[in-house]
């Protein structure tokens, strides 16, 4: 950076800015699709909708289906005797996906022994999320946002499925294609967004239709009992889980964190988050809590750290009063002892401690226990 000069410029006293009106409009005309049924009946009636609109409205129309082609690239022993196998998925005609499959020795007999762990921004992707501490780089990222949920769900006895989401890890596009540790941490939401959403697609509809190709994957491979899948994810992988919960069935557990909090504080008034996170018209029609909502019947785990600044200026109230949309869905389908919220000290971090005792709650959902 150069000296900073004044005397080039006319200096602007005041500014005429729009951000004001655009958060009285949303609070005035926002969330119209947003949850507010009565009866088991009215739910199901308005989670249908909220479904449709909302595939809609991130372009899940406009995605094109082709069979599906995988390719085993590696396979590794790594550490606990878990091998680490890398896949390569053909989720679009000509559009590819790698993922890491981290299998335990022992895989866990459970109702839903399969996870997705999708990775959040600032880890390099499947990298982090699979545990690859011997790049330092990734090392770093682990210890920084504790990003390895991926294997330390395989360490648990869960086979675990760590794909690159478009933009990340080794599906950059042109702009961070270099081998530099700044491009390799980093994504390419921001040129995803602008070449998609002209074309009626979203960033966040392409990383759902991925993991719902990637079920696919994992139903067709045939090698473990998979009628319902595990989802998990940290910050953006949290917002992948949100979604991808909400459009498949499919989904039997979804564990969100450091992404469940109010739009109007977490992006519109912090409107310099990641291109990913918006959808044109959206906001409109609903707030994260009612996404979340569309999971029903599947326990879920909201997972919030108590100084996590993307919640905004009201901080964990954001999350609680999104929380209370969700629970007021599960309520009213007798379901609520099935939303754990695990609230952790500190900024945006995920914390792995939760993880054994939630993931035995669920398996006594769907044991019949509870």
């Amino acid at each position: 950076m150069g000296e900073i000069r004044v005397d080039r410029i006319e200096q602007i006293n005041t500014y005429y800015t729009c951000k004001e009106t655009l958060e009285r409009r949303m609070v005035m005309k926002g969330r119209k699709s947003g949850f507010r049924s009565e009866t088991k009946e009215a739910y199901q009636e308005w989670r249908t909708g909220l479904k449709q609109t909302l595939s809609d409205l991130i372009g899940l129309q406009n995605m094109t289906p082709c069979p599906l082609r995988a390719e085993t690239l590696e396979k590794v022993v790594i550490e606990d005797g878990i091998t680490r196998e890398k896949v390569i998925i053909e989720v679009e005609e000509d559009v590819w996906m790698p993922v890491y499959i981290l299998i335990p020795e022992k895989v866990n007999e459970v109702p839903i022994p399969c996870f997705m762990a999708a990775p959040g921004h600032l880890g390099a992707g499947k990298y982090s999320v699979a545990g690859r501490r011997e790049i330092p780089a990734v090392r770093d990222a682990i210890e920084r946002f504790h990003y390895d949920y991926g294997l330390q769900m395989a360490k648990l006895g869960y086979v675990t499925f760590c794909p690159d989401c478009r933009g990340f890890g080794e599906r950059r596009e042109a702009a961070l294609q270099q081998d530099t540790e700044n491009a390799f941490l980093n994504s390419t939401c921001f040129h995803l967004a602008h070449m998609a959403e002209p074309l009626g697609q979203t960033v966040i509809g392409m990383c759902t239709w991925d993991l719902m190709r990637l079920i696919d994957y994992i139903q067709a491979r045939g090698e473990w009992k998979c009628e319902k899948v595990g989802c998990l994810g940290f910050s953006g992988g949290g917002m992948q889980t949100l979604w991808a919960g909400a459009m498949d069935d499919r989904i039997g557990i979804s564990i969100i964190s450091g992404y469940m909090y109010g739009y109007r504080d977490s992006l519109l008034t912090l409107n310099g988050n990641c291109s990913c996170n918006y959808v044109p018209g959206l906001w409109m029609h609903a707030d994260m809590g009612d996404i979340a909502a569309l999971h029903a019947p599947a326990p879920m785990l909201i997972q919030s750290c108590r100084e996590d600044d993307l919640a905004g200026h009201s901080g964990l109230q954001n999350v609680i009063e999104q929380l209370e949309i969700i629970r007021s869905a599960y309520r009213l389908q007798g379901l609520e002892d099935r939303i754990v919220h695990d609230v952790r000290p500190g900024g945006h971090c995920f914390h792995p401690e939760c993880l054994a005792p939630f993931l035995a709650h669920a398996q006594k959902v769907y044991e019949g226990e509870l």
